[in-house]
């Protein structure tokens, strides 16, 4: 944590799912092996890499193409999406140490979920694993990557808004507006470079998690920590969490 100012905490903290929430990448990449299966094609060397992150629908054109079947694009996204709402759904794990940390910044700040996937599957899984009532917002893309329009008032204000999937940074500035604060103010916690870059992009300081990827794209976090169970992380959310009458070691007041 040590490039983020002493002084300074999020008045919000705006969460990825998939991989940083949730345990779902390797559901994903089965999902990818499955969907190859389905449809007689080889996974290109180190595809998993370059599809992490990716929305699903670009997924499908790039898994298209780099096996040389681009008439495919739509219906390879379209099997994705089904084989990974069928994994996510026998299978929802959290990612270590991402409940207590969501309860610690839960008591004294907002908190929103800006994904790519669909919001049916973020829903269902963060539901499951029981997280979901600790977010006020989730916000997820209203279009599909090369499209364009409104997808009508998914941004919770009332008006007709789109919101284009990560590496744009639509999903992580419409939830620092839904949590009220500017997006200075607040932090987003990522694991993928797309999502790093998203954040990046709409202002917000990030805190990257999981195995640091090499090259100069994970540079554009202020931090990056091998997981939110590090102690490093938690202790950092019991100190700026902490309100009046709270045990410094995180539990509620009387116990």
């Amino acid at each position: 944590m040590s490039r983020f100012p002493s002084n300074w905490s999020p008045e919000a903290v705006v969460f990825d799912c998939d991989g940083t929430l949730m345990d779902t990448e390797c559901h994903w990449q089965d999902a990818r092996i499955r969907t190859f299966r389905e449809f007689g094609l080889l996974p290109p060397p180190g595809f998993a890499e370059r599809a992490k992150g990716v929305h699903y629908a670009d997924c499908g054109r790039l898994m298209a193409q780099e096996t040389n079947k681009p008439d495919l694009a739509e219906e390879l996204a379209d099997a994705l999406l089904e084989h990974f709402m069928f994994l996510v759904a026998q299978d929802p794990l959290t990612m270590p140490g991402a409940p207590e940390f969501v309860r610690l910044c839960s008591r004294r700040l907002p908190l929103a979920v800006a994904s790519n996937c669909p919001l049916v599957a973020v829903e269902e899984s963060l539901a499951r694993a029981g997280l979901r009532t600790y977010f006020r917002h989730v916000v997820v893309p209203t279009v599909t990557p090369g499209t364009s329009g409104a997808a009508g008032p998914a941004d919770g204000l009332g008006q007709e808004h789109v919101v284009r999937p990560k590496p744009w940074p639509d999903v992580y500035a419409t939830a620092a507006r839904l949590c009220g604060v500017p997006p200075q103010a607040a932090l987003a916690v990522e694991d993928s470079l797309t999502g790093v870059e998203s954040a990046r992009r709409a202002g917000l300081r990030v805190l990257g998690v999981g195995p640091q990827p090499p090259g100069e794209g994970s540079r554009q976090a202020d931090a990056w920590v091998t997981g939110l169970d590090s102690e490093e992380v938690l202790g950092w959310a019991r100190t700026r969490m902490a309100g009046p009458g709270d045990d410094p070691a995180g539990r509620a007041p009387g116990h």
